[in-house]
């Protein structure tokens, strides 16, 4: 797996510029619960996903986590390298919620590398551009989704990541992701329950409608 399989832009950089890329790359398997980035003043990088699973979050003053978006294979981590980005900071946390493969590219290579190449900087922009647009779904969904429809499409989605409709996660997890304290989630998955949506048991999720679910996550 080279770094030409995962940058859309590979051909339109100069022969000096491939080279300097594809020498800088490091491959690292990092591990589940590993903190890769934390925080606006970390800059280590940018990250390739070849497999795992990467979490994007940021932390209340309170101490309460949502995560803005998610990672998958083939996906690139722009924000780990946030310095690159003139005026722009981010206090996020980023962090593997599965053993993960990756790609590593040195901040500093990959900047000096962009401000070289018109393709590379527009495709940066582009990445940058998907990302706040995640960014403002998330935003959406919380002023104007109530929080069953929410809980519904984060378990359908859990579903369709796993391929599976037993999912291993904790409530605690899953407010994590949503903002939501425990108690809401448990709450609202109990209702579920009762509405023969779902089945709990310890650590674990089974969905056992998923119709119903959806139409709720439709709201």
């Amino acid at each position: 797996m080279e770094l030409k399989d995962y940058l859309p832009v590979w051909n339109k950089l100069t022969d000096t510029q491939r080279n300097t890329l594809a020498s800088s790359v490091i491959r690292k398997k990092i591990r589940k619960g590993t903190i890769i980035h934390n925080g606006s003043d970390d800059c280590n990088g940018l990250f390739v996903v070849l497999s795992g699973e990467i979490r994007v979050y940021t932390i209340s003053d309170g101490g309460r986590e949502i995560t803005i978006y998610r990672l998958f294979e083939r996906d690139i981590c722009l924000l780990s390298a946030s310095c690159i980005l003139k005026s722009i900071q981010f206090d996020l946390t980023i962090e593997a919620q599965k053993d993960t493969d990756a790609l590593f590219i040195p901040a500093e290579i990959y900047k000096g590398v962009m401000t070289e190449s018109a393709p590379l900087s527009n495709f940066t922009s582009e990445l940058l551009s998907s990302r706040f647009t995640d960014v403002m779904w998330l935003l959406d969904q919380i002023m104007w989704k109530s929080f069953d429809a929410r809980l519904s499409a984060f378990l359908l989605e859990q579903s369709d990541i796993e391929n599976s409709a037993s999912l291993q996660i904790t409530h605690e997890a899953i407010g994590n992701h949503l903002g939501s304290p425990r108690e809401v989630v448990t709450r609202m998955l109990k209702y579920f329950q009762s509405e023969g949506m779902v089945s709990l048991s310890r650590g674990a999720i089974t969905i056992t409608d998923r119709q119903k679910l959806a139409k709720i996550a439709e709201k």
